[in-house]
């Protein structure tokens, strides 16, 4: 296995943004052949999220942004207005070659096209269709729009994150730092599309996934959603700190900050007894984590004075030695260039026919049997419309030239 495990897997990708794009890299990086529908002239709307623009070989800005460059990769790109009778068509006899189509349109768009589940599993009924849509499609919301920050919000997560309104002074909700409701949709997206293949090989039939942001979010709120349904109260924003463990947040040292995660009565000992204070382990109010939840401002109060006695780096070596776990708060700058992004070849270059190479960062996943691939820089917009006309729908020169003379391609 040298091109990943689902090499000879073919994916047609109906998706923009996201969400989709981020599970068709995915199936992608592990071996499938992803070929993405986009929509002639503009492409996905990510195309034109920038600045910044990657830059070609002599240093100008392309139209190529990075927002796309991040969720495209080791695919090809065919240009079908599928609005068109010939443009649907494509896609059809695209889908009947096809293991997966993955699709993110609002709901019943595609249904006019004929291009809906119904339709083209009733021809391809071997087909996994998988819709990623705001809401689930059975649902009264289903022909409702959603981003992902609306999401964040609506469905709980901007809730809990973000400053508290406490001492520190006014806190607000914060949404996180990248479209991450999109991201984890994208990675249960994948999951449902393995299971419901694993499933084919047993029933020779294939379904419809329906994966919805707004439960996609729901569901991966995990502890904070049992916090509610079992503790009864409503959880609120912690800043960093932790609502089940204590002390699990960030501290300031002399010079900066960083992060600690001290998750048992062991590691609390040994936190404690490097912060020169020994004798809190042994102080009934927080020699237990159930005891430190109790007194969590307390005990925070005292840390807090401790940590100012030392640098960040300083505090870093001391819980290292002692099996403390804590980090550095790093910037991106940082940690895609210190010396285990080196070691570990966090990012990797691949050609690229306008820049002559991309950055991608790599899979964090290994497979002990091959690897990921990582065959083709993000496409542009088009690049693959002609080989794939030719090389898996089997239209000649005269056909494909005719298709870009009606505007189909």
């Amino acid at each position: 296995m040298t091109n990943g495990p689902l090499q000879g897997v073919k994916i047609l990708e109906l998706s923009r943004v996201l969400a989709g794009p981020w599970a068709g890299q995915l199936l992608a990086d592990y071996g499938a052949d992803v070929i993405k529908i986009e929509r002639p002239g503009s492409g996905d709307d990510t195309r034109q999220w920038g600045p910044p623009w990657l830059r070609d070989k002599k240093g100008n800005a392309t139209s190529e942004s990075a927002y796309f460059q991040s969720a495209n990769r080791n695919k090809r790109s065919i240009t079908v207005d599928f609005s068109h009778k010939l443009g649907q068509r494509i896609v059809t006899e695209l889908a009947a070659r096809s293991d997966v189509l993955i699709e993110n349109f609002k709901f019943g768009n595609l249904a006019r096209y004929g291009l809906d589940s119904d339709s083209v599993r009733a021809t391809h009924p071997a087909l996994v269709y998988c819709s990623i849509s705001a809401y689930n499609q059975s649902g009264s919301r289903a022909a409702q729009p959603g981003y992902d920050a609306m999401i964040q919000a609506s469905a709980g997560l901007m809730s809990v994150t973000g400053a508290s309104d406490g001492d520190d002074g006014p806190g607000g909700p914060q949404k996180v730092g990248v479209a991450i409701t999109d991201i984890m949709a994208g990675m249960y997206a994948v999951t449902a599309i393995l299971a419901a293949l694993h499933e084919r090989n047993q029933s020779g039939e294939g379904q419809h996934i329906n994966v919805p942001l707004y439960e996609s979010q729901v569901a991966w709120l995990a502890n904070q959603n049992m916090n509610f349904l079992i503790g009864g109260d409503v959880p609120a924003r912690q800043g960093t700190a932790h609502p089940n463990i204590v002390p699990y947040q960030v501290f300031e040292a002399m010079d900066g900050h960083l992060m600690l995660t001290v998750g048992s009565d062991s590691q609390f000992r040994a936190c404690v007894t490097c912060l020169s204070m020994p004798e809190l382990a042994d102080n009934q109010r927080f020699a237990t984590n159930v005891a430190r939840v109790e007194h969590r401002g307390e005990l925070i109060a005292l840390m807090k004075i401790a940590f100012q006695k030392k640098t960040v780096s300083q505090w870093l070596e001391l819980f290292a030695a002692s099996g403390v776990p804590a980090g550095p708060i790093n910037s991106i700058a940082t940690v895609l260039s210190d010396e285990y992004a080196l070691e570990r070849e966090l990012v990797r270059q691949l050609p690229h026919t306008l820049a002559g190479s991309v950055p991608t960062v790599a899979s964090p996943v290994q497979f002990s049997a091959g690897s990921n691939a990582y065959r083709r820089a993000p496409p542009l917009l088009g690049e693959h419309t002609d080989e794939i006309l030719k090389g898996e729908l089997g239209y000649d020169a005269n056909t494909i030239s005719s298709l870009k003379q009606c505007g189909v391609i």
